[in-house]
């Protein structure tokens, strides 16, 4: 097997787990709240933080100083 052939074999098996799992999701009402509750919380923490962090990495990079 060639390390293309792999490639397409690994790409195949996540995309099918991908599909399966979103057949779960969307078919399961409880699965469904879980999942979107778990989708709220990441961005609710996640975002903000990349926010924060892009603000503070453009403030170093202008050459600003604290005042």
């Amino acid at each position: 097997m060639t390390d293309a052939d792999a490639q397409a074999a690994a790409d195949l098996v996540l995309v099918s787990a991908g599909i399966a799992a979103a057949y779960v999701v969307l078919t399961r009402p409880r699965v469904r709240r879980v999942a979107f509750a778990a989708v709220r919380y990441w961005l609710g923490a996640s975002v903000p933080v990349f926010l924060l962090t892009q603000a503070r990495q453009a403030w170093a990079a202008s050459g600003s100083r604290r005042a």
